[in-house]
Order: structure tokens, then C-alpha cells, then sequence
């Protein structure tokens, strides 16, 4: 499983406590770009040793979200609940060569010494009671911990690709624990012999995690003077996604699951993919950038320093960019999919032309398209009902009348008609358009007016004027 040590390697790790949002979603990305473009290996890692919040329908909806997200990955799927054999051989390797030890400090004990540290305004980390005392002074057979033996001076640097130089004093990082008393590993220890069997070169994550990279690299030394092979990782923390406001992002300002954009939401995927590229990363002033392109431009030193803002609004118009691009057959699935049985896949596709002008989703696409499979009698909104009022009924019969005469049903004759109708009463086209709109559509928002004439073909269009029409008087 491990790699070449020229091979770019990176992992996206993701829990599988709920959805795949949109910081995740990220950070996979920016993970897959940076190993395709150095021609290297991507891959992914579900961390579920939390049992209790960890659920299949979870780790389902994360490989659902990449997919949809067009992320592949270059092995299979490394669970790490299925790996905590390996784990433990590891911490036992430590304890064994003296780089970890035996705590026995009972839940009393370590509750009174962070009571002493709260007093004392002191941070809350383990001072290291056990680190240099025989096990022998434990009672026989008493619960124990295995904890690493962290060093105690100097300080550690790490030459982060986004943050540049960060350096911890590793006084600072405490004796942490890798084994529980039942045996069984925790996080900290799981991420780096994962990431170490895994091959993984560069570890690109969020800047929340950069704590963590201390904690971590500790044991990678330790096992490097051991057994050797063991380096460090290239590290790279990402600024986190703020909301527009500038506060941490949370679900008032689109922190939702990848799932909840393209279902609730109506995004494509390659709206969403070119809108995660750009929050946070950038290439001069380019705004749309294609999958291809992305590749062959992603690097790193494109991340920003700041947390980039999350703007729902941003991502709209650039999902109405890629609608106006996608193709009119792929957007007819997609919009039947919403309105159910009575849609026409070809009668959408046909329409799709006019329909996707100014959409920004797919949702809008089919509202705009509902009036194309609407049963007679429509259903008015408020406004459409407000314009049907005696006189333009009236205006509607003669309109029908002269409709019904026309016999080349195309936009480019309905549209010569109804403008001779409309030069001969004195009248603006629009006073012809709206009412007719409101019969044709049951709204005062559509497609151009004679493209839905042509759209819903010469009887269903004349018998919705008919149903609103003012009855014509009996010769």
C-alpha cells in the first residue's frame, strides 16, 4: 500500500458522523487536484473508529458526494475501524523501545490535577506523573493507559505549503494518550500509521487540524528511529470557510451536505466543483475553470492565507453559467426527474434552449417548465389572475380568433401576426404578450411568449386562450 517516494501521494479522511459538507467536500478536492496534477495517487481513508456516531448511511452519502463531485480514487476505501490491529502493534512498538509508557493514573487522579491546573490558570495538559516511574509502584492489576513519551525540550518547525513556518515549543504538546484502557487506539494515533502504511507524501487539511501535526509527528520520529522509514510528511492546512458575514460558517450560511446543493438546491456538479476550486484558491482572475483546466493549473501555493467567504449568491450565478453551458438533453433528465410521470423528455429538451437562459438551477428550470405538463383549467397565480380582467379577456378572443387562422404555426409567423394585431388596435406587443402569458402559463414570468405557443403546439395553446378568453358573441 505504501508508494514510491517520488510518487505524490495525498488522502482525503474524512468521519463518517453525518454529511459530506462543504468544508470536507473542499478539502477532498483540493486533495484529488493536487495528485492529479503531479501525476500521483489519490486516495481515500473513512476514519470511523467512533462507533457510536459512525453509521453506514454516513460513509453511503460521503462516497455519494464524491462521486457526484467526479473525485476517483486510486485504491479502495481504507476503513479505519478495520485497522486498529495494526494500530496497537505500532503503540506496543513504542512502548517497547522505551518511546512510550504505562500511565496508571486513575479518572480521580487526573480530574484533581485539572482542577489544580484550572486554579492555577495553567493550561489543562497531563503532567507526566508516570512518564519516568516504575510500573511496579502500580497495585497489581490495575487499569493503565499507554501514553507517548512526547519530547520535553526544544521545539518543532514545520514548513507548512500554505502557512508557511509554524513553530511549537514541545513543552507545549503533552504526553497523549494511544492506547485506551480497553486496548483500543485513539485518533491520534490511527491518522499517522494510516497515513505511513498508506504511502501518503502530503497531508492537505484544514487549518484546524495544524495542532494536530505536532501531536502526530512525535510518533513518526519516534517509529523513523526504530525501524526506519518512516518520514515526515509534506504538510499543507488550509484557512477554514468563513460565511459572508466573516463568522464561522455554520448552516445559515450554506453549511449543508453536498447532497442537500444538488438535491435541495438544484446545483450541477461541475458548478459546485469550480466553485469549491475557487473558494480559497485562485489563478489570476480566472472565474470559470473546467475540470481539465483545473488540473493542469492546481497547485498549492494558489491557497490563500485568510479564510475565504462562503457566498450562496456567487454560487448561484455560477451555477446559471454552467446551466447556459450543459447540455439540453442532460438537463431534460434532469429536470423530468423533478416534475414526476407527466414529463416529456423530448418536449423538454426541446424547450430547454429557452428555458435555460436565465435559470440559475435546476429547480428554477423546472418551475420554468412546469407549465409545459400544467392540466387545464391552469392554476393562476395571483398576479397572472390580476392581469384577466374584462378587457383583456376580450383581447384574448380576438387574439384567438386570429390564431386560429394562422396556418403556419412558427415563431417567426405567430410573432408577424400578433404584431400586425397588435399596429392595427394602436396597441404595444407587450399588451397582447401579458394576458396572454397569464392564459398560456398561469404566471407572468415565461419563455418568450410566441416560443411557448410553439412549445405547447397549436391545439393546447388555443384552447388555454380559449378557457380565459371572454366568450365570443353569437353571429
Amino acid at each position: 500500500m505504501a508508494s514510491t517516494s517520488d510518487t505524490v501521494v495525498t488522502r482525503f479522511a474524512p468521519s463518517p458522523t453525518g454529511f459530506l459538507h462543504i468544508g470536507g467536500a473542499r478539502t477532498a478536492l483540493f486533495n484529488w487536484l493536487f495528485a492529479r496534477h503531479h501525476g500521483g495517487k489519490a486516495l481515500l481513508r473513512i476514519e470511523d473508529t467512533d462507533q457510536k456516531r459512525s453509521n453506514q448511511d454516513a460513509i453511503d452519502a460521503i462516497f455519494d458526494g464524491l462521486s457526484w463531485l467526479g473525485l476517483d480514487y486510486d485504491e479502495e476505501p481504507v476503513l479505519q475501524s478495520e485497522r486498529a490491529a495494526r494500530h496497537a502493534e505500532v503503540a506496543h512498538t513504542l512502548l517497547a523501545h522505551g518511546h512510550a509508557y504505562r500511565c496508571y493514573a486513575t479518572t480521580e487522579e487526573l480530574e484533581e490535577m485539572r482542577a489544580a491546573q484550572r486554579a492555577a490558570k495553567q493550561p489543562l495538559r497531563y503532567d507526566g506523573r508516570w512518564r519516568d516511574r516504575d510500573p511496579a509502584d502500580a497495585p497489581e492489576g490495575a487499569p493503565y493507559v499507554v501514553r507517548l513519551k512526547t519530547p520535553a525540550t526544544g521545539e518543532t518547525t514545520i514548513e507548512d505549503l500554505v502557512q508557511g513556518p509554524v513553530t511549537v515549543r514541545n513543552e507545549e504538546v503533552d504526553d497523549y494518550i494511544l492506547l485506551r484502557a480497553d486496548g483500543t487506539p485513539t485518533y491520534m494515533l490511527a491518522v499517522v500509521v494510516d497515513d505511513h502504511d498508506m504511502g501518503v507524501t502530503h497531508i492537505i487539511r484544514g487549518d484546524d487540524h495544524l495542532n494536530n501535526a505536532f501531536r502526530q509527528l512525535p510518533v513518526l520520529r519516534a517509529m523513523d528511529a526504530i525501524e526506519g522509514g518512516w518520514p515526515d510528511p509534506i504538510y499543507a492546512h488550509i484557512p477554514l470557510i468563513h460565511g459572508s458575514d466573516g463568522a464561522k460558517l455554520s448552516k445559515r450560511h450554506g453549511a449543508l451536505g453536498v447532497e442537500n446543493y444538488r438535491d435541495d438546491m438544484g446545483i450541477l456538479p461541475e458548478a459546485m466543483f469550480n466553485y469549491l476550486l475557487r473558494l480559497g484558491w485562485g489563478h489570476g482572475d480566472r472565474e470559470e475553470i473546467t475540470r481539465d483546466e483545473a488540473i493542469e493549473l492546481f497547485d498549492l501555493g494558489g491557497v490563500g492565507k485568510s479564510p475565504s467567504r462562503f457566498d450562496i449568491k456567487k454560487l448561484d450565478n455560477l451555477n446559471g453559467h454552467y446551466i447556459r453551458e450543459a447540455d439540453d438533453a442532460r438537463l431534460a433528465e434532469l429536470v423530468a426527474a423533478r416534475i414526476g410521470p407527466s414529463a416529456n423528455i423530448a418536449l423538454l429538451t426541446e424547450a430547454m434552449p429557452v428555458l435555460k437562459t436565465r435559470a440559475r438551477s435546476i429547480i428554477e428550470l423546472a418551475e420554468g417548465a412546469a407549465f409545459l405538463f400544467a392540466t387545464r383549467p391552469l392554476e393562476m397565480t395571483d398576479k397572472a389572475a390580476a392581469l384577466l380582467n374584462d378587457e383583456s379577456r376580450a383581447l384574448l378572443a380576438q387574439i384567438s380568433a386570429r390564431l386560429a387562422a394562422e396556418n403556419d404555426w412558427t415563431i417567426e409567423a405567430l410573432e408577424a401576426n400578433l404584431k400586425q394585431m397588435a399596429e392595427e388596435q394602436g396597441l404595444g406587443l407587450g399588451k397582447l404578450a401579458q394576458p396572454m402569458r397569464a392564459a398560456l402559463t398561469g404566471t407572468t414570468t415565461s419563455p418568450g411568449i410566441f416560443d411557448v405557443l410553439v412549445l405547447l403546439g397549436r391545439e393546447e395553446a388555443l384552447a388555454r386562450i380559449d378557457a380565459q378568453a371572454a366568450p365570443r358573441a353569437a353571429t
